[in-house]
């Protein structure tokens, strides 16, 4: 059968059309496609870089200042000024704190006084409970060879156990006192330092030594 030109004609258009029609569609839905899979990508990203994880308690842990249980300057009552160092958090790598006073020397002034130089060594250890306070008490009390040379011992009334030791220094070129007591769960070394030929009167060593009891007390609330 022969076919006229025209309609060869309407059915090459007819079929262009078709094919132009299913081309468009598969175009959108690949469109489509690629769109939905761009936005779960995004979403993806988003959900991924959104998320932050919180920090950890070790991270965030700082060591505990202690410095605020110390002593102050004018809790030293004695007829020579003294002089405050800077306090140190944590002496010898343990909680707590330390500090030193120290008298300024100089020659014998218009009253006849000769100030030689004195110095007050504080050092207070914080410990888990008071168990632990009384036993680096008693590890002290043995451990002072280094201190004092053949000390006299004396119990005396400042916190609990508290002990006083008396005597020169090793080498024989310092008079020295160390006091030792426990408060609460802290443990406190008070060492008085001064000429070899003095020691410092007893009454004077166990007033400081209150004082820095007292402190503790309130600030650990022992």
């Amino acid at each position: 059968m022969r076919m006229s030109q025209t309609t060869a004609s309407g059915v090459l258009a007819a079929t262009a059309l078709v094919v132009s029609v299913a081309g468009c569609g598969s175009t959108s839905s690949s469109s489509t496609t690629k769109s939905a899979s761009a936005t779960s990508t995004t979403t993806a990203e988003f959900t991924t870089s959104g998320t932050t994880s919180a920090p950890s308690s070790s991270a965030l842990a700082q060591p505990t200042d202690y410095t605020g249980l110390l002593i102050q300057v004018t809790d030293i009552d004695a007829p020579i000024p003294f002089t405050a160092g800077p306090p140190t958090t944590n002496p010898n790598g343990q909680p707590g704190a330390a500090i030193t006073f120290s008298s300024q020397p100089h020659p014998e002034d218009q009253n006849g006084l000769t100030v030689l130089e004195v110095s007050i060594r504080d050092t207070i250890q914080v410990l888990p409970d008071p168990a632990a306070a009384a036993d680096a008490l008693n590890s002290a009390r043995a451990g002072q060879e280094s201190v004092v040379k053949d000390p006299k011992t004396d119990a005396t009334n400042v916190g609990s156990g508290g002990i006083m030791l008396s005597g020169k220094s090793p080498d024989g070129s310092k008079g020295v006192a160390v006091l030792l007591f426990a408060e609460g769960r802290a443990f406190v070394t008070l060492e008085f330092d001064g000429p070899a030929d003095s020691l410092p009167p007893p009454d004077f060593v166990t007033d400081v030594g209150q004082k820095q009891a007292a402190a503790i007390k309130k600030g650990l609330g022992s």
